[in-house]
């Protein structure tokens, strides 16, 4: 493709009008016409510079001597592009080992993928939760809910401290499991229930190891 050629290309891809052209050139909509009918095959030097200028191009690009630079596909590298993220609150920090007395404070907020549906973070403090991949200092995503299936990890208040364990129901018991041998489960029954409050669902967690 010639420079003809190309100078109609890129002044509709840029959605430009010949007086637009033209105005930025300093010259009459008639003459940008006749550089891209081809009436005038001689342009000049200075113009041709100031058009690559106008359309984002090297001037070598316009004059058809070149191509143009094909735009960056990570894919095409095996790179994946960053997800889009959206921005929710971190409510302060969660146990993973003995459950620790804390409160819901505002304490920031973090980016979370689009296609995790979170309400808030908190904070690991901890290693009970090392077979999960869950290490301390790691931000974890929740979901809130009063209810999560048996097996599911969860955020749980007992007694007004908070933990991060797998739960499961064994009849009328409840069992709080870690994902680290070192650490106890933790059995809760029968008026004691009551004192036990699930926050929320784990959906999630970013690793702040390097």
């Amino acid at each position: 493709m010639g420079l003809r050629q190309n100078i109609k290309k890129y002044r509709n891809l840029k959605g430009a009008t010949l007086e637009e052209v033209a105005t930025y050139l300093g010259l009459s909509r008639q003459t940008v016409q006749k550089y891209e009918s081809g009436v005038v095959s001689n342009i000049p030097s200075d113009k041709i510079e100031m058009l690559a200028k106008y359309f984002c191009v090297d001037p070598s690009v316009l004059m058809g001597w070149e191509e143009e630079p094909k735009p960056f596909d990570p894919a095409a590298y095996g790179l994946m592009p960053p997800p889009k993220t959206y921005r929710v609150p971190r409510l302060g920090v969660i146990a993973c080992g003995t459950p620790i007395a804390t409160e819901e404070n505002y304490n920031g907020e973090d980016e979370v993928p689009e296609g995790v549906k979170c309400d808030f973070t908190l904070k690991c403090q901890g290693d009970s939760m090392t077979g999960a991949r869950i290490n301390d200092g790691d931000i974890v995503y929740i979901r809130q809910t009063s209810t999560v299936d048996s097996g599911t990890i969860a955020a749980v208040s007992i007694n007004g401290e908070t933990t991060l364990k797998y739960i499961y129901r064994y009849g009328s018991m409840l069992v709080l499991r870690p994902a680290n041998p070192a650490y106890s489960e933790i059995e809760i029954s029968g008026n004691d229930l009551e004192n036990v409050i699930i926050i929320g669902q784990a959906v999630g967690f970013l690793s702040r190891l390097r």
